[in-house]
């Protein structure tokens, strides 16, 4: 790929997405699961761009969203309301009525509050609440621990007991429908064991409700699945597929997988400039022009994503790689090995597709980047760069009130 044009058309930093990549990934999940009833739901908050989201739309996906505005982008992007989920933790109540107007496909509840809140909203509307119940098996994911969401001491779903009593509840309920069963222990998992363990523990849940006639039609295993950033052993999906299949052998139930950073993470690079380099004497930096505003994993994570620097020739020595936010915590990666760098050499970041530019803010008053697609050899702007009068709109209209 030809970076230099690239950066020469669309400027840096830059974020470049492999769209065929995407479509193998997808394609490769969705064939694991041939022969069951399945519906992949690309997990918004990986990457939320309109023409991302589009692209898996066409393929076939549906989405999973942790907001009501994710679910507003999914409808834009023409996923089919009966293909939408809505997830999390904390849904407000306008959220809540605006996903039972909207009316897809169910709500995964979190807590027994929460179930509450979308039973006196349901009734306020006049309409039932299609739902599923986010269950916590109490399985360690084996993650990194801000990304481990199994266990009780997280704030994510409710125990095995607890979920019963509020599937009673909800069945009871003229203006609840339990339609789903719903697990998620965490993200980046790079063993399958975890996962079996969940999906046998959330399936004898489900066996007890079917012999107190509660009809649930979807197990919803979460996403979760890792992807290579350094040397990962990775799930084989073959495998994977067939632990779920054994743990609902005997349950007609319709599987979902709410999957995001393996759909798109190694899809995703982002390219950024040299301004220059730094010696202290004990210390060599390479400063460039894109910066933790941008690509925040590795401050946040401490996460590590491998660096080219592309076209650069000479023996290597080690650096760091920094931005230019008035933060230590500004950084790319630490003590890795490049050659030597001038002004507008290029470094590309790799596995940058997923949780990228979705957590990227203005900080430092730093506008976003622009985002591209790479489809059949042809690229294409997805995002354009954001303006200084993009970031300035709102607060510049209630300034001019006061003058």
């Amino acid at each position: 790929m030809d970076y230099r044009s690239l950066a020469d058309r669309y400027g840096t930093p830059l974020y470049i997405y492999d769209f065929d990549y995407m479509a193998s990934q997808y394609n490769a999940l969705k064939g694991a699961f041939e022969g069951k009833k399945s519906l992949i739901a690309f997990a918004l908050k990986a990457n939320s761009n309109l023409s991302v989201i589009a692209h898996f739309a066409a393929l076939g996906a549906g989405a999973d969203c942790v907001s009501f505005g994710e679910i507003k982008r999914a409808l834009i992007a023409g996923v089919p309301k009966y293909k939408i989920i809505f997830s999390g933790v904390g849904k407000r109540d306008d959220e809540i009525l605006g996903a039972l107007k909207e009316d897809i496909l169910f709500i995964n509840v979190e807590s027994e509050a929460e179930l509450m809140r979308v039973e006196a909203i349901a009734k306020e509307l006049g309409k039932p609440a299609r739902i599923s119940i986010r269950i916590n098996p109490e399985i360690d994911a084996k993650t990194h621990p801000y990304i481990s969401t199994g266990l009780r001491e997280h704030k994510f779903g409710v125990d095995q007991e607890s979920a019963k009593k509020l599937y009673i509840h909800a069945k009871n309920s003229p203006f609840l429908e339990p339609i789903g069963a719903h697990f998620h222990i965490g993200s980046q998992l790079t063993e399958l064991e975890p996962i079996k363990q969940a999906a046998q523990k959330v399936a004898e849940l489900v066996r007890s409700l079917v012999a107190l006639e509660i009809d649930l039609k979807f197990f919803d295993v979460g996403g979760g699945i890792g992807v290579v950033y350094k040397n990962e052993k990775t799930i084989d999906l073959k495998e994977y597929a067939s632990a779920i299949f054994g743990a609902i052998k005997d349950l007609d139930l319709t599987i979902v997988c709410e999957i995001g950073r393996f759909l798109v993470a190694n899809a995703g690079r982002f390219l950024t400039k040299v301004l220059y380099e730094k010696d202290t004497g004990k210390k060599r930096f390479v400063v460039v022009d894109g910066a933790m505003n941008d690509l925040i994993r590795p401050a946040l994570y401490n996460a590590y994503h491998a660096v080219e620097a592309i076209g650069c020739e000479g023996e290597t020595s080690l650096c760091d790689i920094v931005g230019p936010i008035c933060e230590s915590s500004d950084f790319f990666a630490k003590n890795v090995a490049l050659p030597p760098t001038k002004h507008n050499d290029l470094l590309l970041v790799n596995t940058a597709g997923a949780y990228g530019f979705v957590l990227s803010s203005n900080y430092n008053t730093r506008r976003r980047s622009a985002e591209i697609a790479i489809q059949n050899g042809v690229d294409r702007l997805i995002r354009e760069r954001e303006t200084y009068e993009d970031i300035f709109a709102s607060e510049l209209k209630l300034l001019e009130t006061t003058r």
